[in-house]
């Protein structure tokens, strides 16, 4: 079964789709936090911190994610992405990894590196 949601932003027309079930099983959505620092680079680092989009769980998924860093040397850098495939966690639930750089800001434009794993599902 899907579920549609349709929203209209900025005049343009977009459908967001979920799965509420699989192979005849309800499936819930979950979330999850994630948090870490940013490479070293141009004299200063910055902190990130947020929660991945839903998906739905007990089904192969991945999440979207996006933050904003702090405010650091004058200035701030975005995040976004997609995560890997989830992992199994020894005692339940799974978690992501997820890696990338941010846009490009600050008086010297650059980047930085950043990565990690997310913490476990959130069911909702």
């Amino acid at each position: 079964m899907f579920c549609l949601n349709d929203s209209d932003t900025n005049y343009e027309h977009s459908h967001k789709l979920f799965i509420t079930s699989w192979d005849g099983r309800p499936v819930n959505l979950h979330v999850h936090p994630f948090s870490g620092d940013t490479s070293y680079d141009v004299g200063h680092y910055h902190h990130y911190a947020g929660i991945t989009e839903a998906a739905p769980t007990g089904v192969p998924h991945v999440h979207n994610y996006y933050a904003l860093t702090s405010f650091n040397d004058g200035h701030k850098h975005t995040i976004r992405g997609t995560t890997g495939p989830a992992f199994p966690l020894p005692e339940g639930g799974h978690y992501h990894h997820f890696e990338g750089y941010t846009t490009v800001n600050g008086a010297i434009p650059h980047t930085h590196k950043y990565a990690g794993n997310t913490g476990n599902e959130k069911n909702y």
